[in-house]
């Protein structure tokens, strides 16, 4: 039995211990809004927040996660998080989403990024493209991505 916080929840997962994060969501917790895309930690779309840190589920254990906090993109965008509700607004706003596979991924790794800015700073094209580089979209949604996420950026400052 592991135990597991998530999205404010404390949660014990039967699973062995080397099962991703990604599993133990979508199959014992039933939080499918994270996504499996490639099992490799190439593609960015199993990204959630592991303490704050932009993660790929697919690859980390959940024994990684005992004693820390899981934050997916149900809790990201649910309104309680103003940089989560940001982000999300910015995704609308901007109509990012084509298949909408990624979006999961993208939009938490766009949270963290923002999150880890200095209050008010708005980031360069290229710091959003490097902070961003780790999320593929098959859809090639990569402008409006890079301005969702200064959008965004610019509602928080």
């Amino acid at each position: 039995m592991t135990a597991l916080h998530v999205n404010g929840r404390d949660h014990t997962v039967d699973a062995d211990p080397g099962t991703p994060i990604l599993w133990a969501l979508r199959d014992t917790l039933g939080m499918t809004g994270t996504k499996f895309g490639c099992g490799a930690a190439l593609c960015g779309a199993c990204t959630v927040h592991l303490d704050g840190q932009a993660i790929r589920s697919c690859i980390t254990p959940i024994s990684a996660a005992e004693g820390k906090k899981i934050t997916t993109i149900e809790a990201a965008t649910d309104g309680s998080d103003p940089v989560g509700a940001s982000v999300h607004a910015a995704w609308v706003k901007h109509d990012v989403a084509q298949c909408g596979y990624c979006q999961s991924g993208q939009i938490m790794s766009a949270t963290a990024f923002l999150k880890s800015l200095p209050k008010g700073k708005q980031p360069s094209v290229d710091e959003i493209d490097s902070a961003m580089a780790g999320n593929i979209c098959r859809c090639g949604t990569y402008v409006r991505i890079r301005a969702a996420v200064a959008d965004a950026a610019r509602a928080l400052a």
